[in-house]
């Protein structure tokens, strides 16, 4: 059955994390496309913030900045005291954003259904996506609330960037770089999705000794991420360029002008994919099937959650202890089936 909803004041709730800010772009493309009229809310944080900033179909950002404890509920609902909206879109599963959601004023509140939306979320929303007894990845999930409207998914769009001002920084960034760059996400928000530096740095030396390659470090500068740099800048005969703490905005000029991504299953991968760069993923900690790139590359993925010949299901089950099993040669070996790839051309 389809949910009858005006698409004039549409109010997004997500306010996770980059990766999570990636899949929506899509759905907001899709909505786009069925009421061009529609003028698009969306709450979420102030690092997936500076990410969407600037994109031509967000019309309005409004940040839930949960640093600030209570507080942060408080300036929601406040903004939210006197605006009305037609339909508000809650594609998290958790108490906060239904929190979040309750603050919105809208006839229609659209959410997971009650055996996927978590911490009581369901209770926060008025209508409820139908039951999906099969796991789908991430993208998917949130392509059911385009389906519950009535609204194509297809074709999937993300139109990242970068912005035309923003060509004159990337220009300038790989001005300095004499052969193709490789992008290496050397980290990401969980120790238990992490490859260890060590490893890292034997890379980034055979990609600039064998392969002709010029590794650049990429991400933010939280405390894990400058030890691995440390570590890695220390362990290397070819020294990589650097360029933790870009910003996001900047890091998406750097994966577009790279010819390869490497990456564990964090934000950047997905921005890659968005991006249609060739990307390398490292999954061992969560299920690729859920969160690895999406409809691509996914002859690169070095897949380290399942076990020799296992069909495992998709799910939210996270594996631990996984992520050391990939060694070098795993790595090495998808950089030089991308580059035999790459040399053959277009079909």
């Amino acid at each position: 059955m389809i949910i009858e909803a005006a698409l004039n004041r549409i109010c997004i709730v997500m306010m996770s994390a980059v990766g999570d800010a990636v899949h929506v772009l899509p759905v907001i493309h899709a909505l786009k496309r069925h009421a061009q009229q529609a003028r698009i809310t969306w709450i979420l944080q102030p690092g997936p913030a500076t990410l969407v900033r600037g994109h031509p179909l967000v019309d309005e950002i409004i940040e839930f900045d949960r640093s600030r404890g209570l507080r942060a509920f408080a300036d929601i609902r406040r903004q939210m005291r006197t605006r009305e909206f037609d339909l508000v879109l809650d594609l998290q599963v958790y108490f906060k954003a239904g929190v979040v959601t309750s603050f919105v004023h809208a006839p229609v509140k659209l959410g997971f259904d009650r055996e996927r939306a978590r911490d009581a979320n369901w209770l926060f929303t008025t209508h409820r996506i139908p039951a999906h007894p099969v796991g789908q990845h991430v993208q998917d999930q949130y392509f059911e609330f385009l389906t519950a409207l009535g609204i194509a998914g297809e074709p999937v769009e993300w139109n990242l960037g970068p912005w035309p001002d923003e060509r004159a920084w990337q220009q300038e960034f790989f001005a300095g770089i004499d052969r193709p760059a490789v992008a290496m996400v050397i980290a990401t928000s969980k120790p238990e999705k992490d490859w260890p530096p060590s490893r890292w740095a034997q890379v980034a030396d055979a990609l600039y000794a064998d392969f002709g390659l010029q590794p650049v470090l990429v991400g933010g500068r939280s405390p894990r991420e400058v030890e691995a740099e440390r570590i890695i800048l220390d362990q290397t005969r070819h020294t990589p360029v650097s360029a933790l703490g870009s910003g996001l905005r900047r890091l998406v000029s750097i994966l577009d002008g790279s010819a390869l991504v490497i990456a564990p299953d964090t934000g950047p991968l997905h921005m890659a994919v968005a991006l249609n760069r060739p990307v390398i993923s490292l999954i061992g900690y969560t299920n690729p099937k859920r969160t690895g790139p999406y409809r691509h590359s996914h002859d690169l993925i070095i897949d380290a959650y399942g076990d020799p010949g296992e069909d495992y299901p998709i799910s939210m089950e996270n594996r631990t202890g996984r992520m050391g099993s990939i060694t070098v040669d795993d790595v090495l070996a998808k950089v030089e089936q991308w580059r035999s790839t790459a040399a053959q051309g277009p079909a």
